[in-house]
């Protein structure tokens, strides 16, 4: 009888405490779908603003501006209100007892928190005030060569296709001038970054970016180091070879470290352009196109792995071509991709043009974070938590498209080069490494450690350029053509630096991300080799991507890789891919003198 008591008190204890249970998800669920709805509402009027301030630039203009504030500012009251904060704190101490989505979702809550806190609401608002002030400055310097207005695009092509030194030190030079007057508003961005995140309790902004991942910035910058200790031997030879082959194009001697104006690139991290595939070189024919039929193209390849076409309000909404030469207003040239109401209005902000070949993999790669919009917007996946599995997975597909668009199999389908074109697969090899390997220590070393040492270490205004220059001889080998003092600010000509701050790891993750998507998709699903693959037109692959895409950040991305992957992030994949070169540049280089270090 006793027994029979005992089991019936579990039984009446187990009914009570569901009960209990219960009671608490649907409050909080309450809570949730309320925050979620207005988390849309203001989100969706701050990107408008944003967008308006990205997309027509006006000198004078204070209209557009105030707009932007005065939505960012919304935002950032709903999302760092105290009774959010409160509110989800308090839940989250019971967390034992809510569902897992529940827990993500308060844990977002408190993370979109810590960066607009209303404990220090005088330090948002100045914060948001300076940050559109950067983004008008930035996006609406008027670039000059000679005193001659130039765009952003114009410097790119002649950084790649111009042999006179003494012209292409003057396009660096004009590419590096609009970060003299961002240096004062990077230094109180520096400040105000910080301050916002600390009332919250981190220690800093790199710190709370970092955090998104579930890691420590220790753990972040060994990732970091890991990475570009995988890939150094390789780096350091074609380091060594770009400095003779350029040396004897310029006619100059050979340098120790490769001066900044000699590269293809404004902050030398892309190296393609040193290097021309016999076969492979799509530039003429792509100029035959127009610039709609770029990204009309990139459309219709994601429609061939099954996805939707795009919105009709895509193609009325976004911003794809450069300003016209007469217009009025200037706009960002930074291609970006927006999930401006984390449902259907999805827009692109670029400046497709068809005499930079850029364009071709840069517009596949935004379509890529397009379609990663599209994915996640489902009814399982809570607005709050319409994200990648992490930030580096949107640019990881992104990038891997932009990989493949380039690929022997994929420019035949397009009818960028002619059918069965005989490559040499070492140089395609080549100039792929010129890009991706060339990228790591730019991206894991260059910017990180710059943002590290900004936000972490407090950087004095007054090393700005000074300690750029260090970070960029110590991890990439590159010197500036004359002693930069501290009027210029260098690093803050990098978009990011400016309105993107203290993630730029995420590009090196994703970089690291597709080698081992790409070598999964190529073996696993295409049986092609990973050098030479065509998606186009495979069903399979669209499923699969999906499939990784659509659950958004409502599952942990080191999980979601184990799922559809088998393995955790890894850079073996990466230094496979290019193993085939080394023996190459060995051979190319044998004679020649190595400045960079052996070992990373």
């Amino acid at each position: 009888m006793k027994t029979i008591n005992y089991l019936l008190l579990i039984i009446l204890l187990t009914i009570i405490s569901c009960s209990k249970n219960s009671d608490l998800q649907n409050e909080v669920q309450v809570y949730l779908e309320d925050y979620n709805k207005q988390y849309r509402q203001l989100g969706y009027e701050w990107n408008k603003g944003e967008w308006a301030l990205n997309t027509k630039i006006v000198e004078g203009d204070t209209i557009t501006s105030k707009n932007a504030q005065d939505a960012q500012a919304n935002y950032a009251q709903f999302t760092g209100s105290r009774e959010n904060i409160e509110k989800a704190a308090k839940y989250l101490k019971l967390k034992n007892e809510l569902t897992d989505l529940q827990i993500r979702q308060l844990k977002r809550v408190l993370y979109l928190a810590a960066s607009n806190p209303e404990t220090a609401s005088e330090i948002v608002k100045e914060k948001i005030e300076a940050d559109i002030k950067q983004t008008q400055l930035l996006y609406g310097f008027d670039f000059k060569i000679d005193n001659k207005s130039v765009s952003t695009n114009e410097i790119d092509v002649s950084l790649k296709t111009e042999n006179n030194i003494k012209k292409r030190l003057k396009t660096w030079e004009a590419s590096k001038e609009v970060g003299i007057g961002l240096k004062d508003g990077l230094a109180n961005l520096q400040r105000l970054r910080n301050k916002s995140v600390q009332a919250l309790g981190y220690d800093d902004y790199f710190t709370y970016q970092v955090s998104d991942y579930g890691m420590t910035v220790d753990e972040m910058r060994d990732v970091c180091q890991n990475m570009i200790r995988d890939i150094w031997p390789l780096y350091r030879e074609l380091h060594t070879w770009a400095r003779y082959i350029l040396a004897e194009k310029y006619g100059e001697d050979v340098p120790e470290m490769l001066p900044a104006h000699w590269l293809p690139n404004r902050w030398g991290q892309d190296w393609k352009e040193l290097v021309e595939v016999e076969g492979i070189n799509f530039s003429e024919e792509l100029e035959k196109k127009s610039a709609e039929w770029i990204v009309k193209k990139g459309e219709d390849f994601y429609v061939s792995l099954g996805f939707e076409n795009l919105p009709q309000t895509f193609w009325e909404k976004s911003s794809l071509y450069p300003a016209p030469p007469d217009a009025d207003y200037k706009k960002n040239n930074h291609a970006s991709a927006w999930h401006m109401d984390f449902e259907r209005d999805i827009r692109s902000l670029m400046s497709v043009d068809v005499k930079n070949s850029d364009w071709w993999s840069t517009s596949l790669h935004e379509l890529g974070h397009i379609y990663y919009f599209l994915s996640y917007s489902n009814p399982d996946v809570p607005y709050i938590l319409r994200e990648g599995g992490n930030r580096g997975f949107h640019e990881a597909f992104g990038s891997m498209i932009g990989l493949a668009s380039l690929q022997q199999p994929f420019l035949e389908e397009m009818g960028l080069i002619p059918k069965n074109v005989k490559l040499d697969d070492i140089q395609v090899l080549f100039k792929e490494a010129l890009e991706y390997i060339i990228f790591i220590p730019w991206s894991a070393g260059v910017m990180t450690d710059f943002e590290y040492e900004l936000y972490t270490l407090n950087l004095p205004k007054d090393q700005y350029n000074l300690e750029w220059w260090n970070l960029k001889r110590k991890y990439q080998g590159i010197v500036p053509p004359y002693d930069r003092g501290e009027q210029y600010c260098d690093a803050a000509s990098k978009t990011h630096i400016n309105n993107d701050a203290a993630q730029y790891y995420d590009y090196a993750i994703s970089y690291v991300l597709l080698f081992q998507f790409h070598n999964y998709i190529a073996k696993q699903i295409l049986q092609q080799d990973p050098h030479a693959t065509n998606y186009y037109g495979n069903k399979e692959v669209g499923k699969f991507l999906s499939d990784v895409m659509s659950p958004g950040a409502t599952v942990d991305w080191r999980e979601l890789m184990k799922k559809s992957l088998g393995s955790e992030m890894s850079a073996k994949p990466m230094v496979d891919y290019f193993a085939p070169l080394m023996d190459y540049l060995k051979k190319v280089n044998e004679g020649r003198t190595y400045t960079l270090r052996e070992n990373f």
